[in-house]
């Protein structure tokens, strides 16, 4: 088949297809159809068979639709990991953007604004996730309005457990998006087009009723294995196991099978076998190596030998000897390369790896040999999703040099008809939005998609969840005799019974006609994309919790029960938490780590006390934990805020952890350099050890001194000290005015920028930066809170605002903090924080801890502008006598003496007005 008709129009997107001298078979199929119609279409077509051209020719037909610029051309491509989209993302650029088009990756963890990113984007990469995020506030985005088509990559994935609700909610709310538009402008042609494609729906016509139009279902191409390019021998070997033998041992006794397996399937081509677990992986290597010797000429021993030599691991290094090598994520990255290469050139005979290079790295083999087709996550052993499955099946076959390939799933006895079945692409395709209902739900009514139970049922209707109940009700805990009505009905009272949950913790409103409106709390729910479950967790917070008790709770955090806690993990987080030679971190928890919730504590303190974790899988946990905790600490001090007004303590404290996450450092860390760019761990560690433990302490050092210090070249140091002369610097007064009343008083509370002036030429925090000014009383009540931001406080260098404070109980003094959004800069005082230092004499050791704590403190947090480090700034403590200390009988009055004095600190001047240094 021709690439295109040979029309001028055609013509100048030839250029899309030139590595392709025709299209095969399943793009030739599809030509018509995808080209030159605009019906949604869903195309099922083998791994391999070029699926991708079919969204190429897609975006072509809505540029041969539009006129140039293509100035309000929106395409979205979505695809449930973000290695295919960076894929993608790569071939495309290439592809269009020399016919005007510019391509954007998002596939980012939630920010708050990123609309701004695909501005100007034609084309965006992005996954049901970060898409989701996107969309929940699609309202208030005309950008999100012009999009005229949506492509599905491995649309399969809505039957997923975990990720299928969110694509499913993403489609149906696009499908939504398009009515509003067709709606509001109803004489333009405002389509909205949609492609999907899988390698395997068995019941393709359903998602085809589920992306309808109203001209009706979409056009289904249904190709079977027979236009693989590859063919694919799919094999299903079932292994007895005793009720007694536990998914551990089960998993051991295959190992000793392997060889077999590999002597019989593989042809003596590269063999690539999928483990459950990273141990499990070598642990299978290991036993391998001994039970085969591969036959391999001389020159063949002597390029493995040239790889194992350039490998860090020594385990590693002598099993690549023997041709058998492991991959995954706790292994070296420049030993993963290695790996890579070892393979992909056919030198590396057999590699062990987890179903995770399924998902990113593209290693193809000859044999893919799924061993065991259970796995562990959240500490729970789980059987393998269909989308895992079929990922790893997938790396069978390398077109370049195979015309056939084979699969191997290794499993049980009494489970090998299912994954028959399941190899044979004769597994329907189920929803999964019944299970996760609560959080999209929630979700919708915030964007006012729903409002009453009826417009619920309406939501619903436009799900595939309402296409598949239909048609399989007892898959959804439905009665199979009920018609249409009924099974409505039913998926009404799951909605009903939903909406109660998140009207119980104040997350919506309901009247006694079930109208249904969204409360603040359900909105940060929504904006910030928590988990019903975080949120139970945070309307639990009594309003006296102290930091660490906040540490704890957000490790709770159901966005983090996959971080599983490994056996070989154990002893590197055990010394973390307790260890008498060593840094430990701040708050140590009892006994030993044992599930999931401490390991995320333990990680959460590690980074903020800047201990250096050698594990590679624990760094990379870490990554995975600040990525989501920066938003749920957010979502934790903004949902304390808007609660009442008695939890001074728990709120102060949610805003210091929100920018400790921010920071990535404790509110009165040393290693407040970390903050600045073009510093990590290393070179603050040097300015620690050199005592430059505040921004102001770096500011006054001699720039080549600095040099010296961190063993840089100039003009480094002057880059440093610039950095923070161009960091805000706070200074918060108060003043009590002369009126005297028993209940109340009043006072002027003022912030000052002191580096106004230098601010307005060159700025180091971001456009978005705010300190938070938050005063509290003796009974623990918030007494004011006011956001503040840079650009606000820049037009005139200062805000004052006058407030009546009521008399507590408990005492008179006011307790006041300014706390930076992304800044922490240390104090020489870290206050009342426990001390972990095992120091004989704690009067001459020099550590700032170990001396005795003042009660008036200081806080400041992090500095890192960028991806690296945010910084925040002081939570200044000020602590403000309302009586003025004249006597008992002026205290009972509640009379308040016109100039307060602060109790004195040997470390602060004793004056009302404090200098906040370095915010930043």
């Amino acid at each position: 088949v021709c690439i295109l008709n040979q029309s001028n129009t055609d013509a100048k997107f030839r250029s899309v297809f030139k590595e392709f001298p025709y299209f095969n078979y399943v793009q030739s199929k599809a030509l018509d159809d995808v080209l030159y119609t605009g019906k949604n279409v869903v195309a099922c077509a083998p791994t391999g068979s070029g699926k991708t051209v079919l969204f190429e020719l897609a975006i072509i037909r809505l540029l041969m639709e539009t006129t140039e610029p293509w100035r309000n051309v929106k395409a979205v491509y979505m695809a449930p990991i973000k290695a295919l989209c960076s894929q993608r993302f790569e071939d495309w650029k290439k592809k269009f953007e020399p016919l005007g088009l510019s391509c954007k990756e998002l596939t980012g963890d939630t920010e708050i604004d990123d609309f701004f990113e695909i501005q100007d984007a034609h084309i965006i990469m992005t996954t049901p996730e970060k898409w989701d995020s996107m969309t929940r506030k699609w309202r208030d985005n005309c950008l999100l309005q012009l999009v005229r088509l949506f492509l599905i990559d491995e649309v399969h994935v809505v039957k997923d457990t975990t990720r299928g609700a969110t694509l499913e909610v993403v489609v149906s709310r696009m499908k939504a998006v398009h009515a509003f538009r067709a709606a509001e402008n109803p004489q333009e042609d405002v389509s909205m087009r949609f492609v999907a494609v899988s390698a395997t729906i068995p019941n393709i016509k359903d998602i085809a009723d589920w992306l309808c139009d109203n001209r009706g279902p979409a056009t289904c191409l249904e190709m079977d294995e027979s236009h693989r390019p590859v063919k694919l021998r799919k094999v299903v070997l079932g292994f007895p196991c005793s009720s007694n033998q536990t998914e551990f041992k089960f998993d051991l006794s295959l190992n000793y099978k392997m060889a077999n397996i590999i002597q019989t399937y593989s042809d003596q081509k590269p063999t690539l076998v999928f483990c459950s677990t990273r141990k499990g992986v070598q642990q299978s290597a290991a036993v391998l190596a001994k039970d085969a010797r591969f036959i391999m000429r001389i020159e063949h021993k002597q390029r493995l030998m040239k790889y194992a030599n350039s490998l860090l691991d020594s385990k590693l290094r002598d099993l690549v000897t023997f041709g058998v090598g492991f991959h995954h994520a706790g292994v070296d990255v420049s030993d993963r390369k290695v790996i890579e290469e070892a393979f992909t050139m056919g030198d590396l005979p057999v590699l062990f790896t987890t179903s995770t290079l399924a998902m990113g790295v593209n290693l193809p083999a000859h044999l893919v040999v799924i061993k065991s087709t259970m796995h562990y996550i959240g500490g729970a052993c789980k059987e393998y999703s269909d989308a895992d499955m079929l990922q790893m099946i997938g790396r069978a076959g390398r077109p370049q040099f195979d015309t056939s390939a084979t699969a191997v799933i290794m499993t049980k006895t009494h489970t090998k008809d299912k994954y028959m079945q399941f190899m044979n692409g004769a597994e329907i395709i189920e929803s999964s939005l019944h299970t996760h209902l609560v959080e999209h739900l929630n979700a919708e009514i915030v964007l006012h998609t729903i409002s009453d139970v009826n417009m619920a049922l309406d939501w619903i209707r436009s799900t595939f969840l309402y296409i598949r109940a239909l048609k399989n009700p007892k898959h959804y805990g439905f009665s199979t005799d009920l018609d249409r009505c009924g099974i409505e009905a039913k998926l009404q009272e799951l909605c009903l019974k939903n909406l109660n949950s998140l009207a119980s913790i104040g997350l919506v409103s309901m009247d006694e006609d079930v109208n249904i409106k969204a409360t603040e709390a359900g909105r940060l729910m929504a904006r910030y994309c928590v988990a019903f479950d975080t949120m139970k967790q945070f309307s639990k917070v009594t309003g006296t919790e102290t930091l660490p008790e906040l540490v704890e709770l957000m490790a709770k955090g159901r966005e983090f029960t996959d971080v599983q806690l490994r056996v070989n993990e154990k002893r590197t987080l055990n010394t973390l938490n307790k260890d008498k030679n060593r840094i430990t971190i701040r708050y140590p928890m009892e006994g030993k780590i044992k599930n999931n919730e401490m390991k995320v504590n333990c990680l959460i303190q590690a980074q903020f006390g800047s201990i250096p974790i050698q594990e590679f899988g624990l760094t990379q946990d870490t990554g995975r934990i600040f990525r989501n905790g920066v938003r749920i600490s957010r979502c934790l001090a903004e949902f304390l805020n808007q609660r009442s007004k008695t939890g001074f303590s728990a709120l102060l404290n949610s805003l210091i952890l929100a920018k400790c996450f921010s920071a990535k450092l404790w509110e009165n860390s040393p290693y407040v350099s970390k903050q600045l760019e073009k510093i990590g761990l290393t070179l603050s560690a040097a300015m620690v050890n050199a005592g430059l433990t505040t921004f102001s302490k770096i500011e006054k050092t001699n720039a080549r001194e600095l040099e010296l210090i961190v063993n840089r070249h100039p003009p480094f140091g002057n880059q440093i000290r610039e950095a923070i002369i161009n960091l805000p610097k706070y200074e918060a007064c108060l003043e009590q005015l002369p009126r005297y009343n028993v209940a109340t008083a009043e006072i002027v509370v003022t912030v000052n920028v002191k580096n106004h002036e230098q601010l307005l030429s060159k700025r180091t925090a971001p456009d978005h930066h705010y300190v938070t000014m938050i005063l509290g009383d003796c009974d623990n009540n918030v007494v004011f809170l006011q956001k503040l931001t840079d650009l606000m406080l820049l037009k005139s260098g200062s805000w004052s605002k006058k407030i009546e404070v009521a008399k507590a109980s408990k005492g008179e003094e006011i307790n006041v903090n300014l706390v930076s959004s992304e800044y922490d800069s240390s104090q020489s005082d870290p206050g009342k924080r426990q001390c972990n230092h095992l120091c004989k004499n704690k009067d001459q050791c020099g550590h700032d801890c170990c001396e005795s704590s003042f009660f008036f403190t200081s806080y400041l947090q992090d500095l890192k502008t960028r991806s690296d480090t945010l910084t925040e700034t002081p939570v200044k403590r000020l602590k403000m006598r309302m009586n003025g200390g004249m006597g008992a009988a002026n205290m009972q009055q509640f009379s308040y003496s016109p100039k307060p004095i602060l109790p004195a600190s040997s470390r602060y001047v004793p004056s009302f007005t404090q200098n906040i240094d370095a915010v930043n």
